[in-house]
């Protein structure tokens, strides 16, 4: 078959415009819309404005309310309180006027609240239910401290830690307690004929070079991604659920789908759409948020803020808005794709928002800066860019541009591919319509069972893994200090958390167990192969370790926290090591997400979805960053070759080849063999291999993976028009030696 009558057309530009003018022109003559982006942002700010003031000028005339028991054990103590409340030197050492007037202190005898225990309970009662926001116990015997070599017992301070009047009355106070007491130490000194200067032998006083639009711009750098991007998300939510979902329930899709446009023409009109209006909500917003500032800000005085976000964030922010508004608008399009009416896609947005939201608060953390590790976290990456174009690192931000651009572009292929994906699948846009019965859906969960699973019971078999794995890892507190222990804390998870649930699954919901783990036998070179691909790739694998640590250091407490477990692991028999650390979880992993989640995914051409997916699932599996990094462009390796072979088994033995060497590179040192020498060396703390030896590994690695290519798999098999040659067996994937002539020729005989 000619391969240009099986591509498909070419994207005509004219009909993308068409559909994109008119998805714009109908989503401008809906009222809600218009309100969302337009309306909403110009009333949003100033009510909030409004708001701020009147709270602002609460907090400055609402005085802070404590109470004082014990004044009466105060004694000889230096001068704490006047009549009207505290000392004006104590309460604000600043000696402003007023400061007393921020205070009311009601003063209280011992003996007025009873014994001890009525004394705790009753004062506890005060803070608890805001009678007071602070209290404060003076005990007895604190007068008989005033002797120098005589300490003070404790003095007890009740607050709230519910309450913000009462956390800020304790920061208020604790300022005003260490005043007191340097006082009273400055006193001591005095009648011993100690100048006071010892306590204070030098001063500090810090100074800002920074310019003044320079302070304003750090302070809104980390405060404007956050406001623009839940705009944005927001503006592009709403009308690719309107654009999808609505033209579902208004019945107007299916026109659209009959027209003369493809799919793809389709996609692209509606996500222009999307993003126009996802752009328009986070500029009105901006817009908005900067007139309303400039007048608010200087009201209530934020250290920082200045009188509103300067321009310069603002431009700044709004040339990275443009990639990223079109990466959520491909996003919330794809989502909206699924839902099958405008209520079931607007419950799809939280879960949405909680995904991004840890990416847009990794910023505001401190001490985050534009690195190489941060550049390769989409979202994060731009965001931090951003900040150091504010703050005027202009080289740095320049080295890092072309990774943070690469990153964000990636994902936003993967995200505009997904959205087309979800437009080419009849099943997504028109089905599950009907009304949920649980008793039906468990009958047709049995009746209708498959060979394999189906993408949504694979993707649920790796969630409920996930989610197994978080609450095991919290259960586990403490780190094994002997072999029994490190065999319960490996063994139990791999056995009841990742095997178990897909053996549950593949047993209720697949007709064949063998079949759903893909544990068919491959071409009998395979398993051979793939044992020496593992030892070939470990090298690869050891160098991009080392690479994730320089890029993700490790914490000086996780490295302390897992000693234990290193150094059980180093006096342990090898055997032992190696059937905990290298086969059990090798069978374990390699059958659940290799195996059943794999076999759901690949069906229905999704090959790509397959081989990302189930490496995204091990990686996250792992629960360290660093090791979940390198085990996530393993898995990608690991599932191109069970795509590839059609089984599990060659990802069961590289995994259990590359696990056993990472755990027995320090023992083959250790040995002394003299082919050691040739493939390792040690490098302080650290052991690498020999850089001949890494040098022959990379092409031996890729000699085995082209001939894993020529294998023909089932996939290959299903794929393949009915037309080609099919000489492979029933069980499992064989050798032919055609598709690699195929590569070469796409015109040249195939028999």
């Amino acid at each position: 078959m000619n391969e240009s009558t099986t591509s498909e057309p070419r994207t005509r530009w004219s009909a993308v415009w068409l559909i994109y003018a008119r998805e714009m022109r109908d989503q401008l003559r809906d009222r809600r819309t218009l309100f969302t982006i337009a309306v909403l942002p110009i009333l949003l700010y100033p009510i909030v404005g409004t708001l701020l003031l009147q709270i602002a000028q609460f907090t400055r005339t609402r005085p802070t309310s404590i109470a004082i028991v014990g004044v009466d054990n105060l004694g000889d103590a230096p001068e704490l309180l006047n009549d009207d409340g505290f000392r004006p030197e104590m309460a604000d050492p600043s000696g402003q006027s007023g400061a007393t007037s921020r205070w009311d202190v009601t003063t209280f005898q011992t003996e007025d609240l009873g014994d001890k225990s009525e004394r705790i309970e009753t004062v506890s009662a005060w803070v608890r239910y805001g009678r007071f926001d602070l209290a404060l116990v003076i005990p007895e015997g604190f007068a008989g401290a005033d002797e120098p070599t005589v300490s003070a017992p404790a003095m007890r301070m009740y607050f709230h830690v519910g309450s913000d009047a009462s956390m800020v009355a304790r920061s208020r106070i604790e300022g005003i307690l260490n005043r007191w007491r340097h006082g009273w130490v400055g006193d001591r000194l005095d009648a011993v004929g100690v100048s006071r200067g010892v306590l204070d032998p030098f001063a500090v006083a810090p100074i800002d070079v920074a310019p003044r639009e320079t302070q304003r711009a750090a302070f809104w750098s980390k405060l404007l991604p956050f406001v623009m991007l839940i705009w944005a998300m927001t503006g592009a939510f709403y009308p690719a659920i309107d654009l999808v979902a609505g033209e579902k329930e208004r019945g107007t899709l299916e026109t659209i789908l009959s027209s003369p446009a493809t799919r793809g023409e389709i996609v692209w009109g509606k996500l222009a759409a999307v993003t126009t209006f996802s752009i328009m909500t986070a500029i009105l917003n901006a817009i908005s948020m900067l007139i309303t500032s400039s007048f608010v800000m200087k009201q209530i005085q934020i250290a920082g803020a200045g009188g509103g976000p300067p321009i310069g964030p603002l431009l700044w922010m709004l040339v990275a808005l443009l990639p990223l508004a079109a990466l959520f608008s491909a996003t919330a399009l794809a989502v909206a794709a699924m839902a099958q009416s405008s209520k079931e896609g607007q419950y799809y947005l939280m879960p949405l928002m909680m995904l991004v939201m840890p990416l847009v608060m990794l910023p505001m953390l401190p001490g985050t800066t534009l690195s190489l590790g941060t550049s390769l976290i989409p979202v994060t990456g731009m965001f931090l860019l951003v900040r150091s174009l504010v703050e005027g690192q202009y080289g740095t931000a320049m080295f890092y541009a072309p990774v943070v651009g690469g990153v964000t572009l990636g994902c936003l292929y993967v995200a505009a591919r997904w959205a087309r994906r979800q437009f080419d699948s009849e099943s997504v846009l028109f089905g599950g319509g009907d009304g949920f019965d649980l008793s039906q859906w468990m009958r047709h969960l049995w009746r209708d069972r498959q060979s394999y699973a189906t993408p949504t019971q694979a993707a649920i078999g790796g969630a409920v893994i996930l989610v197994a794995l978080f609450f095991g890892r919290l259960a586990a507190t403490t780190m094994p200090t002997n072999i029994g222990d490190l065999a319960v804390m490996i063994v139990l998870p791999q056995l009841g958390l990742i095997l178990a649930p897909v053996l549950l699954m593949a047993t209720m919901l697949t007709t064949s167990l063998r079949t759903s783990l893909r544990l068919r036998m491959p071409h009998w070179t395979t398993l051979p192969l793939a044992l020496v691909l593992g030892a070939a790739l470990h090298p690869s694998y050891v160098m991009l370790a080392g690479i994730v640590k320089q890029l993700y250091p490790i914490s000086t407490e996780a490295a302390a926290s897992m000693k234990p477990m290193v150094d059980t692991l180093s006096t342990a028999p090898w055997w032992t090591v190696v059937l905990l650390m290298a086969m059990v979880p090798a069978i374990c992993e390699e059958l659940a997400f290799r195996g059943f989640i794999f076999g759901g995914l690949v069906r229905g051409g999704g090959r790509f979805r397959a081989v990302l997916v189930t490496a995204l699932i091990f990686g996250i599996s792992h629960g360290v960053l660093q090791q979940s990094i390198s085990a996530t462009v393993m898995g990608l390796l690991l599932g191109w070759v069970t795509l590839k072979t059609g089984s599990v088994l060659p990802c069961i033995v590289v995994h259990i080849t590359n696990n056993a060497l990472s755990i027995s590179m320090q023992r083959i040192v250790d040995s002394g063999w003299p082919v050691s020498k040739l493939m390792l060396q040690a490098r302080g703390d650290d052991i690498a291999y020999h850089p001949l030896w890494f040098a022959l590994s990379i092409p031996m690695a890729i000699t085995i993976l082209l001939y894993f290519d020529m294998v023909d798999s089932p996939e290959d098999r299903t794929a393949r028009p009915s037309s080609e040659p099919n000489s492979s067996s029933l069980d499992g994937s064989v050798l032919t030696p055609w598709r690699w002539g195929r590569r070469l020729s796409a015109d040249s005989p195939t028999g």
